[in-house]
C-alpha cells in the first residue's frame, strides 16, 4: 500500500527553523501536485504551500517570505523549509500528493495523505 512518510517535525522556539520532508513508500513512478497542509488546534485543515511538477509554487499569505516548498522529481519527494517560526505556526503538518503508479500498463494517479507530523513553536 502506498504511503507518504513525513519527517522533520518537532519543537522549536519562536524565530527558529525546521525542515519537513516527505517521501512515498511503494511502487510510485511520479507525482503531479505535491503540497503541505496544516491543522492548528481548534482550526480546520488548511493549505500551507503547494508545488506543481514544473516547480510552480503557491503559499498561504501567512507564511509567504518565511516558508519555502521544494521538490525532487527524481526522488518524488517534497520538503518544506520553515524559517522565522511563530507560535501561531504550531500545528500538525500533513504532506499531500497526487501520486502515479503503473496499473495495467497505464499510469494512474491518486491522492495520498501523510500521517502528519507535529510542529510546536514556543514563545
Amino acid at each position: 500500500q502506498v504511503q507518504l512518510v513525513e519527517s522533520g517535525g518537532g519543537e522549536v522556539q519562536a524565530g527558529g527553523s525546521l525542515r519537513l520532508s516527505c517521501v512515498p513508500s511503494g511502487n510510485i513512478l511520479d507525482a503531479n501536485d505535491m503540497g503541505w497542509y496544516r491543522q492548528r488546534p481548534g482550526k480546520e485543515r488548511e493549505l500551507v504551500a503547494s508545488i506543481t511538477r514544473d516547480g510552480t509554487t503557491k503559499y498561504t499569505n501567512s507564511v509567504k517570505g518565511r516558508f519555502t516548498i521544494s521538490r525532487d522529481n527524481s526522488k518524488i519527494s517534497v520538503a518544506l523549509l520553515m524559517n522565522d517560526l511563530k507560535p501561531e505556526d504550531t500545528a500538525v503538518y500533513y504532506c499531500n500528493a497526487e501520486l502515479g503508479s503503473l496499473n495495467l500498463d497505464v499510469v494512474r494517479y491518486f491522492e495520498v495523505w501523510g500521517q502528519g507530523t507535529l510542529v510546536t513553536v514556543s514563545s
